[in-house]
């Protein structure tokens, strides 16, 4: 095992703050603690201090200096009534160098202590890391990224050989979507990756990019659920289960969206059911391939679109928070200036129980092999011996477990919305498999009967698997007459179709708008979407 080191056993230094002008110096000043204490499986860092002349509700916070450039690490506090302060977190760097100070918020006054620099380096005596996972990412911690079909701009390849020598020991690929246009997407690149990545020594790992489901009925949430894993687990059946060189799966949830209007979003999933697919999903996974799945998703999100779950707390989590730098020995993902971030990974001092940190969008592509400009950058919380436990158990899929070709399929006409010319058509259809699941692929569309029918403006909006609203729209009056048809472009369900009818009266004639006068239009607003990101 790799244990940090100080430069002397339990550094603790004492130090005289500097005031801004020599005016606020006549009057405050603070000294500054700071204490490295040995602790399993993390060290804990303590940074305290005393104000003098005492001062109450001072605000003290931690600012760190990383290269030439001070950044502010969000560790805060005040100050008691007697002017101490404290503030304890957790080193969960392997290696790494940085140096501390304190700035103290008086009203309107600001003093800053002088610094001082700590040292986390493994300990050869007690571990000497696999060279194949060495620890080459900031933080002296294992460094990865992950990629789906952006890292591909013109169908390029990834150069996997060049990001092994750049330091990257592992690589997490989208494997599979809710959604079956970006499914065969992500299936296109993972085949094309997953054994480049292999071949170069780096471990692979893949996750699934969840859609909700615009239901409240908790049974079908949780067909949904069990549906779209059944996805993930038929992709990984293609592959030939979990090798020695792979990483779980991972459930990509971060959007709780349901109906949106254009780019706006018009309904959201409630909390308590997001959790409940959640918790479906990863069941569903583990049971089937026996190891646990990551579950990715960022802060704000756990906290605002989930409640909290015992459930989901079982499983590693893989955070997402952009801005902080990880070579920063105390910094950590998800961690807010005041209070604290409150969902399932939530710890008791603020912390979280995070496994993957993907610290960046803005890794340099080109860098790492990558033709596209940016790319995912991440690193592992932990040494060699926890990372290679995740790849322990290896999963053979059987013969059921194989993606079906043409699986026969029934189709069911469940409600029908049909009154006039000027109102939309609305048609709910739902679609299973022989077992009675919803079918996991596919989509459904409608046809009119005659040699040449008049044209439908026609949309099919997926509620849940296997269950549609298919809109038709620009149907003439009278008795319309044709058929919903469940079609698959994936081969994994059998198409099949069911009549149907209905009569529209011919409704009021829509007054022609006016044509709208050009107006000039404004250039668009850059925004720099990796400022404030770590590049690396």
């Amino acid at each position: 095992m790799i244990r940090p080191r100080l430069l002397s056993p339990l550094l603790a230094i004492v130090l005289t703050a500097t005031l801004l002008s020599p005016a606020q110096a006549a009057k405050a000043s603070s000294t500054f603690n700071l204490v490295q204490t040995p602790s399993f499986p993390e060290y804990k860092v303590t940074f305290h201090g005393v104000i003098k002349p005492k001062v109450k509700n001072a605000v003290v916070r931690i600012d760190v200096k990383l290269g030439n450039t001070w950044s502010d690490t969000r560790l805060r506090t005040k100050s008691t009534p007697s002017g101490a302060w404290k503030i304890q977190t957790r080193a969960t760097a392997l290696a790494g160098r940085a140096t501390y100070r304190a700035t103290v918020a008086i009203g309107s006054k600001t003093l800053v202590t002088r610094t001082r620099s700590i040292i986390i380096e493994p300990s050869p005596e007690i571990s000497t890391p696999d060279e194949l996972i060495a620890l080459t990412g900031p933080g002296g911690r294992i460094h990865g990224t992950d990629v789906s079909r952006w890292q591909h701009p013109g169908d390029k390849p990834i150069d996997f050989v060049k990001m092994y020598e750049a330091g990257i020991r592992f690589v997490i690929i989208k494997a599979s979507d809710t959604r079956d246009d970006a499914d065969a997407l992500a299936l296109k690149y993972l085949l094309m990756n997953r054994n480049s990545a292999q071949a170069a020594g780096i471990y692979t790992g893949y996750y699934h990019y969840a859609i909700l489901p615009n239901t409240t009925d908790k049974a079908a949430v949780i067909r949904d659920a069990q549906a779209q894993a059944q996805k993930a687990i038929w992709r990984l059946s293609s592959l030939g289960g979990y090798t020695e060189k792979d990483l779980p799966y991972a459930l990509d949830l971060e959007n709780n969206c349901v109906a949106a209007s254009g780019s706006s979003c018009t309904k959201y999933a409630p909390k308590a059911l997001v959790t409940l697919w959640a918790e479906t999903w990863m069941q569903t996974l583990q049971e089937k391939t026996g190891r646990k799945p990551f579950f990715y998703s960022y802060p704000t999100f756990l906290e605002q679109a989930m409640v909290r779950s015992e459930k989901l707390r079982q499983y590693p989590l893989w955070k997402a928070q952009y801005g902080v730098n990880p070579a920063d020995p105390t910094a950590e993902p998800g961690r807010k200036v005041f209070g604290c971030f409150v969902h399932s990974w939530s710890t008791s001092d603020c912390s979280s129980l995070w496994q993957i940190w993907q610290y960046s969008s803005c890794g340099i592509g080109e860098k790492y092999g990558v033709a596209s400009t940016r790319v995912d950058l991440n690193v592992f919380r932990g040494d060699t011996a926890s990372f290679l436990q995740l790849t322990r158990g290896v999963w053979t899929p059987q013969t059921g477990d194989y993606l079906p070709v043409k699986e026969p399929t029934t189709l069911l006409i469940t409600d029908l919305k049909a009154t006039s010319t000027d109102k939309p058509v609305r048609i709910k259809v739902e679609v299973k498999r022989p077992t009675g699941n919803p079918v996991v692929t596919g989509t459904v569309a409608f046809r009119l009967n005659g040699a040449r029918p008049p044209k439908v403006t026609q949309t099919p909006v997926r509620d849940a698997s296997g269950v549609w609203t298919l809109t038709l729209r620009n149907l003439p009056a009278g008795l319309t007459e044709g058929y919903v048809a469940f079609v698959d472009q994936t081969g994994t369900h059998a198409e099949i179709r069911q009549d149907i009818s209905f009569n529209l009266e011919q409704g009021p004639q829509p007054t022609p708008s006016p044509t709208p006068k050009p107006t000039a239009t404004k250039p668009p607003v850059v925004v720099d979407t990796c400022k404030g990101q770590i590049k690396n």
